[in-house]
């Protein structure tokens, strides 16, 4: 069995999870994970897929079809599943949007050897300002020997400097 990642974006409207889904499952795919959204008025995600050996051409050919309605789809192998070793750490950050939040609050995550897992950011109205407010989500990875507390003290050091409430846990 091959796993795969499928990744998907195109112009919005109903239907489009059904034929990607439609194109696995031709296919004799099995619908493993994935994530789809709506984002800057396009539908983008990933979807991972468990293909039997010698049907990724079959695979190709199907979403063919959907490229041909608009959606681009872009086919890969997927890594190996090794067990990962290190602890999982959870943070959430929440502050006035402002450009550069990202590129430092990943940047100290590098500097520590932190791997992102899951990333996910938004923005919400602030209720008191008429502003925007960003929003961060992360799962991590931490490398072996690396506690939670030097994670959260490193957030904790950007945070006043980039404006932010950061939760660790």
């Amino acid at each position: 069995m091959a796993l795969l990642v499928l990744s998907v974006v195109g112009s919005d409207r109903p239907g489009l999870t059904k034929a990607v889904a439609a194109a696995v499952l031709s296919a004799g795919g099995n619908w493993l994970e994935s994530h789809l959204s709506r984002l800057g008025g396009l539908y983008v995600g990933s979807v991972l897929v468990e293909l039997a050996d010698g049907k990724a051409e079959a695979l190709r050919a199907n979403v063919a079809a959907i490229d041909a309605q608009g959606l681009e789809v872009r086919i890969a192998p997927a890594g190996t599943r090794d067990d990962v070793a290190g602890e999982t750490l959870a943070f959430t950050l929440v502050g006035q949007d402002r450009p550069g939040i990202v590129n430092q609050v990943t940047a100290a995550l590098a500097t520590l050897g932190a791997n992102i897992e899951t990333f996910e950011t938004w923005l919400s109205a602030e209720a008191h300002a008429g502003g925007q407010l960003f929003h961060m989500a992360a799962n991590l990875r931490l490398p072996t020997g690396l506690e939670a507390g030097k994670v959260q003290a490193a957030l904790e050091a950007i945070s006043g400097e980039i404006m932010v409430d950061v939760a660790v846990g």
